[in-house]
């Protein structure tokens, strides 16, 4: 018979020893804040985007921008690749779903932006184009992903890599990321405002 409680302790337990490790991650982390701060200061905006969940976490994260996370502040520019169901089945019916974000960032993204894809395992095509295309706009790509990396990893200006191969603790692992980043963007701008 299935064993609750030991399933719940054994998904503490990896979750546990993951998070140990995060400190690790702080100057990438650093540098995706730094950069976030810049764009966001230039004019820029910051896109998120990322299959099953790591599209809602996409959309969580832009939500946070635009509405707040933790502190009274003006809205920052953000937007999810996700949320557009119009232009993402036109986009895989009458072309490809592996170009479902690319085409989006052709037509959104400038030079000024940060564009952020969350892949667990680094080999989504879809992902990959999308920030193929940022890198020729100019714009400012990050890659949050796991496992080795993938091919991600040598596509991204800034890949930051939870090493580890479960699908669930890697995301835990970048909403951790992602919510740090808000926190310090919050109180980047409402010191600089």
């Amino acid at each position: 018979m299935f064993d609750l409680k030991a399933c719940y302790h054994a998904n503490l337990k990896q979750h546990l020893e993951l998070f140990q490790q995060m400190e690790v991650y702080l100057p990438q982390a650093e540098e995706l804040a730094n950069a976030c701060f810049k764009a966001l200061n230039n004019g820029g905006k910051i896109v998120f985007f990322g299959n099953g969940g790591s599209a809602a976490d996409s959309q969580h994260l832009a939500a946070e921008f635009v509405v707040r996370f933790k502190k009274e502040r003006r809205a920052l520019a953000s937007i999810a690749l996700t949320t557009d169901t119009s232009i993402l089945t036109a986009n895989a019916n009458d072309y490809s779903f592996d170009s479902v974000f690319s085409r989006q960032v052709e037509a959104l993204v400038k030079e000024q932006d940060v564009v952020i894809g969350l892949t667990t395992s680094g080999t989504s095509k879809n992902i990959n184009l999308a920030l193929e295309a940022a890198n020729e706009l100019g714009a400012y790509t990050v890659a949050l992903t796991g496992r080795d990396g993938g091919a991600v990893k040598d596509i991204a200006t800034l890949p930051i890599i939870i090493k580890n191969d479960i699908t669930a603790r890697i995301q835990e692992a970048h909403m951790f990321i992602g919510h740090w980043l808000c926190e310090a963007i919050d109180e980047l701008v409402t010191q600089n405002d």
